[in-house]
C-alpha cells in the first residue's frame, strides 16, 4: 500500500477529460470520465455539420442583452411534464445527457456499413462444397489452418451423417445493432454487429436434432465461411477468430476485427466487432415439436450410464439448438414493439448501462462477470417486452386461466419503464414462477416442460426459447437483490429525507466491487476438479465438461447452504475470441464464489434432516450421501432423534465462518477440490482484531468469565453493588437513580475483545502485555436542592460521593479496590470535571466511573451567555471580561458535560442496539477502528465514537428502529453487510469517495427516539471538518470537533484510496496479504521516533506484534499490579500534542501498542518571523539557521527566528530517555 500512495501522488498531473453529465442546479456535477485516449480517437473523427460533438449540459454566455428570465407558458409544461414522468426536472437532464455517452457515434458507422456491404457480397460468391464425411471435410479445412468447432459427442469414422456447404440463403444484420439499442460496456469492451448467416434447408435431414448432428454441420458451415474471410484474397481485411458463448462450442460465432490500415472499410474508431451466426430457416426439416424441454435428444451410451440415459430430457440441448431459430424473428418483433412505444430505446439503454454496472455482461480484460449474462441481450430487451405485451396466463397455450401481469401503458417514459423493469427484478419470485412473455397464438410447450426441466424459466413472445436456461438461480436472486437495493436508493431521496442525488450511484457508479458486494468471496481453482458421480449426460446437455461442473457445483452449493444465503453467485471470465485453429475455447481455472448471507440462518451451527423414524430410507441414503461423515444421528432436547449435520465452532469469529466451511466441505467431497485449492480472506481478518497466542493461552482454561459476555456480568455486578449502597444513609445522602454505560467494551465495538486481569494472570505475563482498559460509567443521582450552585462546589461534592462510594465498595467486598483518581494531567480549571471513580474488582476487571449533576449546564450557560440566575438582575460584562479565562473555562467545561453526560451515554445505547440487531455491525467497526489505529490516526485526530457511526451508515436508514419494534423483512435487506469484512470494505470505499464539505446525516436513532434537541456542541477551538449528524446532534460536531483537520482528512481519503487498490487486487488475483492493508507508510513524516517496545504496556496489541519482545526476559513480578488505562506512550503524546507542542508539530501514534509515532513540523514555522517574547514555540535565528553561503545576510535578519527543530528533537530524546530507541529525520 505504500507503494499505491506514492503513484497516488505522481498521478495527480495525469491529463483527463471530463464530461458534465450530472447538471443539477447549485451541486457538483458528478463527471463521466472518459481517458484520453478514447478523447482523442473521437476528435480524429471530426465533426460534421449535420451532428455536433455533445460537449456536456453547459449554462450559455451571458449576453450583454438583458432577457427575461419568467419561463414561458411551454417551459413550465416541460418542466411539469419532466417532473412527472421523469423523477424530476434534474433527472431528465442527468438521462439526456448520459444517453449519448453510451451509444455509438453516428458520424463513425459509414467505414462498417461499407465493410458490411462488402462482406455481404462475398458472403453470397461462396462456392458450394459437396457432402463429405464430417473428418475427412475437417481435415481438408486444418490444411488451411482452420479447425472445425464440433461438439460433444464428436463424430467418429463410423458415422453415416455428412456435412456440405451452400451460400447463405439470407444475411440479415440483426441483433441491438439492428435495432439501435447498442450501449458502451465496460472495461473497453467493443460494441457487437450480429449478421444473421441463414444456412440453406438443403444441407439439413429431419433426424438431425439428434445427438449433436445439427451443431456439427453449423460448425463446419461456420468454419468454411471463416477459411473464406481469412483468406487474404478475400480483400476483407480483419482478423478472423472463432467466439464460443458461455465457452459452449454449441454456441460458436466468428468475430471479424477490422485491421488499422485507414481504408474506407476500416471501422477501428468506431471500436466494434462483427459477429457471424449462422441461423436456421424456419423452413428447416426439423421438426420444433422434437425441441421442447421434456424431449431427450441426447441417445449416446457410454460405460457407467444406466440404460434410461438416453432417455433423459436434454433441455439445454434444446434450447441451444432452438436459439438459431431466433434472431431475425427478434428482430421483426422488436422493430414493431419501438414503433408504438417511443421511449422503448432510451428505457432499454438505461436498463442496460444498470446492468453493466452491476456485473451483468460481458467483462473487459482482467474482470469478472456474474455467471449466465454473458451474451444475454435478447433477456433484457424482453423484460420490457414482458412490461408492455403483459404476461401469457399459466395455461398457456390452452387459452385458460389468468394473465398475472397486465399491460403497461405505451406512452410511459423511459425512467417510467426502467423502474418498471427494477420493481418487477426485485418482486418476481424465479425460484417458483415461471413467466411466459404474451403470445400471439399461445405457446408452444407446456409450462411443466420447463419448470420441470429448468431452474428458471423465461419464455419470450416468439415462444421459442427459455432465455434464462442455463442461468444459476443464484445469479437470478442476485439480479433480485440489486434490483430492491436500487429502489431503495431511488426511494429515499424521494420521501424527502436524503437530498444526495441517486443518479451517480445508479447509472454511473461501478457497482461490480466483489468486497462491498459479496459477505464472503471464496476463491476457488478448478484445476483438480474430478465429480464424485461423473455424468456424461450432464456434460452433453450443457455442452462441455467445464459448464457442467459449475452448473452442478451451483445447484449442490445451494442445495447444503439452503436458508443460509439469499443468493450464491459464480463470477468469472467472458468467453474470449480464439485463434481458429483452435476448434475449442479454453476455460480459465479460478472462479469467484460470491455469497450474500441471510444473517437470520447463516450461522446455525446445526442442520436437522430426515428424523429417526423416516420410513422412506432413500431419503436418510440421499442426506447422508450428500454431507457424507459429516452427517450423524442425534438425540435433541425435545426427545426427537434426526439426522444431523453440526459445525463446531470455539469462538464468535469461527461461528461467522460456519457458511464458508459448509462450501468448503461440499467442494472437497462432492468435486475433490482439496481446501488448499479455496480461498478466503476471513480468517486473516480475525487475527487483526485477536490477541496473540502468547497471551490469550493464559486465559485458555482459566475459568474466567471473558468476552463482552463477562464485561456485562462484572459490569451489573458493580451497578447492584453501587445502588446498595443508597440504603445507608450516613454513607450516601442522595439515592442512585441511574448508573449508564459508556464505553466500547460494553458495547461490543472494542477492537480487542476485552478481558479482565487478574493478579494471577498479570503476574506471569510480560510487563508489556499487562494493559487493562478500564470501562467507562456514568452516575446520576436523585434530584435535590441540597446541591450547591457554585461550580466549584460542585466538584468538590462530587468528589465527596465518590470517595464515599469507594469506601463503601471496598468495605463490602474486601477483595474489590477502588480509589478516586483527581486530574487529567492537562486541564489546570476548578469547573472541569476531571474527578473519577476507579474500580478493580476481584476477577481484575476495572471500572471509571464520573458523576453527573444537571444543574451544571444552566451554570455553564450563564457563564458563557453572560446572564444572571435573576431574570430582573441585569449582569452585563464588557467583552474582554466575557472573553476571559472564566468564559474559556465554561466553554471547555461546557463542551466536556455535552460528550460526557448528555451523548455519550445516548450514542452508547444506539450503538449497542445496532449491535444487537445487525451481526456484522460490530466487526465492521472493529475493523475500521483497528485500521484507522494502524495508520496513527485513532483517538489523537479521530474519535472512535465518529468511526462507529460511519459504519453505522452502512446498517440503518430511515425508519429502522421502527422496523426492528415491528420485526419487519425489510431488516434483512440485500444492502447491509452480513459480514465484518463486508462492512469493512463499504467504509473504505465511502472514505475515498466521501466529499467531506457536505457533511453527512445518519440515522442512527432512527425516527421513533424520543431524542431532546442539545445547544450548538462547539467550542472557540473547534478544528475538525468532517460533520456526521445526528438527530441527537444536529451540528455533527460533538465526535469532530477536535478532529480530523483539513490535512488529516485529506490524509484519510489517500490513505482510503491505497487500501481500497489493494482490496481489489486481493479480491481479484486471489493473492497478496491482509497486513498490507494496515501497514502504514512513513514517507510523508518529517520526523519517525522509534520507541523501545519491552517498556510500552499495550505492545501486545500492535498490528505488526514481534513476540519475542513479549518473553520472560521483560517480565516484573513485582510490579504486577493492574493499573487500569495506565498507557505512558499514549499519555506523552496526548501531553505533546494538546500542551508542549501543540504550536510546534502534528503527532502520529498507533493507539493500539505503537512502537512508533511521526511527526510532521508546522510549516509556517520554517519560514523567518520577527522575534516575539512567548513565542508558543522553540525558536532560534534565521541567520544560524542558514547555509554557510547565505551568511552575508545575516546582519539583515538578525532579528528573525525560526523553528528550533534540532532543539525540540533533543528536548523529545532527552525526556524519553529510556522509551525512546532512536530518532530518523526525514528529508
Amino acid at each position: 500500500m505504500t507503494a499505491e500512495l506514492k503513484r497516488k501522488r505522481g498521478e495527480s498531473s495525469t491529463s483527463r477529460k471530463l464530461r458534465k453529465v450530472s447538471p443539477a442546479v447549485n451541486e457538483d456535477p458528478t463527471p463521466f470520465v472518459v481517458s484520453e485516449a478514447e478523447s482523442d480517437a473521437e476528435n480524429d473523427g471530426g465533426v460534421g455539420l449535420d451532428e455536433e460533438e455533445w460537449q456536456g449540459v453547459a449554462q450559455e454566455e451571458h449576453s450583454s442583452v438583458k432577457k427575461s428570465t419568467k419561463p414561458t407558458g411551454e417551459e413550465i409544461r416541460a418542466i411539469k411534464d419532466a417532473s412527472n414522468l421523469f423523477r424530476s426536472s434534474t433527472f431528465k437532464l442527468q438521462i439526456d445527457a448520459l444517453l449519448p455517452n453510451v451509444q455509438p457515434k453516428s458520424k463513425r458507422k459509414p467505414p462498417l456499413e461499407r465493410f458490411l456491404l462488402s462482406l455481404h457480397t462475398h458472403l453470397s460468391r461462396l462456392p458450394d462444397i459437396p457432402a463429405k464425411h464430417p473428418l475427412e471435410a475437417a481435415r481438408g479445412l486444418l490444411k488451411n489452418g482452420v479447425s472445425v468447432p464440433y461438439s460433444a459427442p464428436l463424430p467418429t469414422e463410423d458415422t453415416q451423417w455428412k456435412v456440405a456447404f451452400s451460400k447463405p440463403s439470407d444475411i440479415t444484420l440483426v441483433g441491438s445493432w439492428a435495432n439501435k439499442t447498442s450501449v458502451k460496456g465496460h472495461d473497453g469492451t467493443t460494441y457487437g454487429v450480429d449478421l444473421a448467416v441463414e444456412m440453406p434447408s438443403s444441407i439439413f435431414q429431419e433426424k438431425d436434432y439428434l445427438n449433436g448432428r445439427f451443431f456439427h454441420k453449423k460448425a463446419f458451415y461456420l468454419a468454411t465461411i471463416a477459411a473464406a474471410i481469412a483468406n487474404p484474397k478475400s480483400g476483407l481485411n480483419v482478423n478472423v477468430s472463432y467466439l464460443s458463448t458461455n465457452d459452449d462450442p454449441r454456441l460458436t460465432k466468428l468475430v471479424l476485427e477490422p485491421k488499422l490500415d485507414g481504408s474506407q472499410t476500416d471501422f477501428t474508431k468506431l471500436n466494434a466487432r462483427v459477429y457471424i451466426i449462422p441461423t436456421l430457416s424456419p423452413q428447416s426439416p426439423l421438426s420444433l415439436h422434437r425441441l421442447s424441454p421434456a424431449h431427450a435428444n441426447i441417445r449416446v451410451a457410454s460405460e457407467g450410464d444406466s440404460d434410461d440415459s438416453s432417455k433423459l430430457p436434454s433441455p439445454l440441448y434444446n434450447t441451444a439448438l432452438l436459439t438459431s431459430l431466433t434472431p431475425k424473428s427478434y428482430l421483426l418483433s422488436i422493430h414493431a414493439i419501438q414503433q408504438n412505444v417511443p421511449a422503448f430505446n432510451d428505457a432499454l439503454s438505461l436498463i442496460r448501462v444498470w446492468a453493466n454496472q452491476r456485473g451483468y455482461g460481458e467483462s473487459g480484460a482482467g474482470g469478472v462477470s456474474v455467471r449466465g449474462f454473458d451474451s444475454k441481450g435478447p433477456w433484457w430487451t424482453a423484460l420490457l417486452v414482458l412490461l408492455i405485451l403483459g404476461e401469457e396466463p399459466t395455461s398457456a397455450g390452452k387459452g385458460l386461466g389468468k394473465a398475472k401481469r397486465k399491460p403497461l401503458g405505451r406512452g410511459l417514459s423511459s425512467y417510467q419503464l426502467f423502474r418498471a423493469v427494477l420493481d418487477f427484478l426485485a418482486k418476481h419470485d424465479f425460484e417458483n414462477e415461471a413467466t411466459f412473455v404474451k403470445a400471439d397464438e399461445g405457446h408452444r410447450y407446456t409450462p411443466d416442460e420447463y419448470q420441470s426441466n429448468h431452474e428458471v424459466v423465461f419464455v419470450e413472445s416468439s415462444s421459442t426459447v427459455n432465455l434464462l436456461a442455463g442461468v444459476p438461480l443464484g445469479s437470478m436472486k442476485l439480479l433480485s437483490g440489486d434490483a430492491q437495493k436500487t429502489l431503495e436508493i431511488l426511494n429515499s431521496s424521494t420521501n424527502g429525507s436524503v437530498t444526495v442525488d441517486p443518479f451517480p450511484e445508479v447509472f454511473l457508479q461501478d457497482h461490480r466491487d466483489l468486497q462491498t458486494r459479496f459477505d464472503a468471496v471464496v476463491h476457488v481453482d478448478l484445476s483438480t476438479v474430478k465429480s464424485r458421480k461423473p455424468n456424461i449426460h450432464l456434460t452433453l446437455d450443457s455442452g462441455s465438461a467445464s459448464n457442467a461442473v459449475l452448473n452442478s457445483l451451483s445447484s449442490m452449493l445451494c442445495q447444503g447452504l439452503g436458508n443460509r444465503i439469499k443468493s450464491l453467485a459464480i463470477l468469472h471470465p467472458s468467453s474470449s475470441p480464439r485463434l481458429l485453429s483452435q476448434a475449442h475455447p479454453s476455460t480459465s481455472h479460478t472462479i469467484h464464489i460470491g455469497l450474500v448471507y441471510n444473517t437470520e440462518h447463516a450461522f446455525r451451527q446445526v442442520d436437522h434432516g430426515p428424523p429417526a423414524t423416516e420410513t422412506d430410507t432413500t431419503v436418510i441414503e440421499r442426506f447422508r450421501d450428500f454431507w457424507g461423515d459429516k452427517a450423524e444421528l442425534r438425540r435433541f432436547k425435545d426427545g426427537s432423534i434426526v439426522e444431523s449435520v453440526v459445525w463446531d465452532v470455539q469462538t464468535i469469529d469461527e461461528k461467522a465462518h460456519v457458511p464458508t466451511r459448509i462450501l468448503k466441505h461440499i467442494l472437497q467431497r462432492h468435486f475433490n477440490i482439496s481446501g488448499e485449492a479455496v480461498h478466503t480472506w476471513q480468517t486473516s481478518f480475525d487475527g487483526l482484531v485477536r490477541l496473540p497466542e502468547s497471551v490469550s493461552r493464559y486465559y485458555v482454561g482459566s475459568g474466567l468469565s471473558m468476552g463482552t459476555k463477562g464485561a456485562l456480568g462484572a459490569f451489573d455486578g458493580l451497578v447492584k453493588a453501587i445502588k446498595a449502597l443508597s440504603n445507608d444513609e450516613n454513607l450516601l445522602p442522595l439515592s442512585v437513580m441511574n448508573i449508564s454505560a459508556a464505553s466500547d467494551s460494553l458495547r461490543y465495538t472494542s477492537v480487542f475483545s476485552p478481558v479482565p486481569l487478574p493478579s494471577s494472570i498479570a503476574s506471569v505475563l510480560p510487563s508489556n502485555a499487562r494493559y487493562v482498559y478500564p470501562i467507562d460509567f456514568v452516575i446520576e443521582f436523585e434530584k435535590s436542592a441540597s446541591w450547591p450552585d457554585d461550580l466549584k462546589a460542585i466538584q468538590k461534592v462530587k468528589l465527596a460521593f465518590l470517595e464515599r462510594i469507594a469506601m463503601g465498595l471496598m468495605k463490602n467486598d474486601p477483595a474489590l479496590k477502588a480509589g478516586v483518581v483527581v486530574g487529567n494531567g492537562l486541564a489546570d480549571s476548578d469547573i472541569l470535571d476531571v474527578a473519577r471513580l476507579e474500580v478493580v474488582n476481584a476477577e481484575g476487571w476495572a471500572f471509571s466511573g464520573r458523576v453527573w449533576h444537571d444543574r451544571e449546564a444552566t451554570l455553564l450557560d450563564r457563564i458563557i451567555n453572560n446572564t444572571s440566575g435573576l431574570p430582573h438582575v441585569a449582569a452585563k460584562k464588557s467583552k474582554e471580561a466575557r472573553q476571559g479565562k472564566e468564559y474559556h473555562d465554561a466553554i471547555r467545561a461546557r463542551e466536556s458535560y455535552t460528550r460526557l453526560f448528555v451523548h455519550s451515554p445516548q450514542h452508547h445505547r444506539a450503538i449497542a442496539k445496532l449491535c444487537h440487531q445487525f451481526p456484522a455491525f460490530a466487526g465492521s467497526v472493529r475493523l475500521a477502528k483497528r485500521w484507522f489505529a494502524s495508520h496513527w490516526l485513532l483517538r489523537g485526530h479521530i474519535s472512535e465514537e465518529v468511526i462507529e457511526l460511519l459504519c453505522a451508515q452502512f446498517f440503518v436508514s430511515d425508519g429502522w428502529d421502527v422496523e426492528v419494534d415491528d420485526e419487519r423483512d425489510a431488516l434483512n435487506r440485500t444492502a447491509v453487510p452480513g459480514s465484518k469484512e463486508r462492512g469493512f470494505a463499504s467504509l473504505i470505499r465511502f472514505l475515498k469517495e466521501w466529499k467531506w464539505e457536505n457533511g453527512l446525516f445518519v440515522p442512527l436513532y432512527g425516527s421513533s427516539a424520543l431524542v431532546s434537541k442539545q445547544p450548538k456542541a462547539v467550542t472557540a477551538a473547534s478544528t475538525g471538518v468532517w460533520r456526521v449528524q445526528t438527530r441527537m446532534d444536529e451540528e455533527g460536531a460533538i465526535w469532530t470537533m477536535h478532529g480530523p483537520d483539513a490535512v488529516v482528512a485529506r490524509r484519510v481519503q489517500a490513505l482510503a484510496q491505497a487500501t481500497w487498490k489493494c482490496l481489489q487486487d486481493m479480491e481479484t488475483s486471489g493473492k497478496g496479504s491482509v497486513m498490507s492493508i494496515f501497514d502504514h507508510p512513513t514517507e510523508d513524516y518529517n520526523v519517525v521516533i522509534k520507541l523501545n517496545p519491552t517498556v510500552i504496556p499495550r505492545y501486545h496489541q500492535n498490528v505488526v506484534l514481534d513476540e519475542s519482545n513479549l518473553s520472560k526476559y521483560h517480565k516484573n513480578d513485582a510490579n504486577s499490579l493492574a493499573r487500569p488505562g495506565f498507557d505512558l506512550l499514549n499519555i506523552c503524546t496526548r501531553i505533546c500534542r494538546c500542551h508542549t507542542y501543540q504550536d510546534t508539530f502534528r503527532i502520529f501514534h498507533d493507539y493500539f501498542g505503537g512502537d512508533r509515532f511521526g511527526i510532521v513540523w508546522d510549516p509556517s514555522l520554517k519560514e523567518p518571523r520577527p522575534f516575539r517574547v512567548i513565542g508558543a514555540f522553540s525558536f532560534c535565528s534565521s541567520a544560524e539557521s542558514r547555509e554557510p553561503e547565505s551568511a552575508t545576510k545575516k546582519g539583515k535578519d538578525k532579528d528573525m527566528v525560526v523553528l528550533n527543530d534540532q532543539g525540540v528533537l533533543g528536548e523529545i530524546e532527552r525526556l524519553g530517555r529510556g522509551i525512546v530507541s532512536g530518532i530518523i529525520v526525514q528529508i
